[in-house]
């Protein structure tokens, strides 16, 4: 290994002079509505376009530990669909909290009892673990119709490709 030439007085050392890294605080990043409709769109697809929108990673000014991503509303949840047989062989899990508690559901039944539910918890899985994913998840709004009471927001239609 060759040694790194060290800068004599009144020269610059030309390895310090690499560009460094903006870090963006959140409230330094103006944050946007979006609405997304999920009329016929993939539920997993759907589900990591709108994780990168709530973690700002479509935006130049991402950082990796601030929120600097947008707020989200997902209408016409019901209508999602799922790819393969996953909507038969998918099955949802949680628990009581006692002994032999586990309780299981169909994607079917519990896509058509808790449409909402099935998209806030696909994007909850391709959030990052702990506070951040936590806050992030609280600017998704979900909704399985094609109604939404965020209008005084001003959001802006986003297409899914």
């Amino acid at each position: 290994m060759l040694p790194i030439p060290r800068a004599s007085r009144g020269q610059v050392n030309v390895m310090s002079l690499s560009k460094t890294t903006v870090y963006y605080r959140a409230q330094d990043v103006q944050q946007s509505w979006y609405v997304v409709d999920l009329k016929d769109a993939i539920l997993g697809r759907a589900a990591v376009r709108i994780a990168q929108m709530l973690r700002g990673k479509n935006k130049p000014t991402f950082t990796p530990n601030a929120d600097t991503g947008d707020f989200v509303i997902c209408i016409n949840a019901g209508a999602v669909k799922f790819t393969g047989n996953k909507i038969e062989t998918k099955l949802y899990r949680r628990h009581t909290g006692w002994f032999g508690g586990l309780k299981t559901e169909p994607a079917r039944i519990f896509a058509a009892r808790k449409p909402e539910e099935a998209i806030r918890l696909a994007v909850r899985g391709m959030l990052p673990k702990g506070p951040l994913g936590r806050a992030l998840l609280k600017k998704l709004k979900v909704y399985a119709g094609a109604e939404h009471p965020h209008d005084a927001q001003k959001p802006v239609n986003y297409e899914l490709v």
